[in-house]
C-alpha cells in the first residue's frame, strides 16, 4: 500500500518490521506525516492495514504520509541497496545520539512483542540504542521513533 504525499523534503525513512500493535503504527504514521518522512512497513503485520478501524485511528494523517509496504524482509532489503539500514535495538552498544545520520538512512524498528530475528541483526549496517535506566526494559516504539527521528532530522538539517 502506498499513500500519496507531498514531496518528501528529506530522504530519511522509518521502517517497521512486522508491526503488531495497530495503535502504535497509527501514531508512527502521524509522526511520519508531521515530519514529512516516508514509512516502510515490512509485512506481515499483526493487523489489517486496510481495515476501516485502523484507518479511523490514523485519521487523515494516513493521507499525508508516504507508506511503502514490503511483502517480506528480503523484498525490503532488495529495495534498500543504495541506503544504509540502521536498526534500533536494546542489544546495541552505540548510542543513537553519538551516531552520524545521513539523509539516505532508513531507521528500522522491530516488532513491539519480539524485536527482529537474529539474522536481521547480522544483515543491517548499524545497530543503535537509546540509553535508558538499567532497571527498565525498553521504551514504547512510538517514543523510540520520535526520539530517533528527531535526532536524525536535527543532524541532517531537515527539521
Amino acid at each position: 500500500m502506498t499513500q500519496s504525499a507531498k514531496s518528501i523534503n528529506n530522504h530519511l525513512k522509518i521502517a517497521l518490521y512486522q508491526p503488531d500493535i495497530p495503535q502504535n503504527t497509527a501514531a508512527i504514521i502521524r509522526l511520519c506525516a508531521c515530519f514529512n518522512t516516508r514509512l516502510d512497513i515490512i509485512q506481515p503485520c499483526g493487523f489489517v492495514m486496510d481495515d476501516k478501524r485502523f484507518k479511523r485511528v490514523c485519521m487523515d494523517y494516513i493521507n499525508n504520509c508516504e507508506i511503502k509496504s514490503h511483502k517480506s524482509f528480503q523484498e525490503f532489503i532488495n529495495n534498500k541497496k543504495s541506503e544504509r539500514i540502521i536498526l534500533m535495538t536494546t542489544k546495541a552498544k552505540t548510542h543513537y545520539h553519538k551516531f552520524k545520520f545521513s539523509n539516505n538512512d532508513t531507521i528500522l524498528f522491530g516488532r513491539e512483542s519480539k524485536g527482529v530475528p537474529e539474522k536481521i541483526h547480522q544483515i543491517v549496517d548499524q545497530k543503535l540504542i537509546i540509553p535508558i535506566q538499567k532497571n527498565t526494559r525498553s521504551l514504547n516504539i512510538v517514543s523510540s521513533v520520535a526520539i530517533t527521528l528527531s535526532e536524525a532530522l536535527r543532524q541532517t538539517s531537515n527539521l
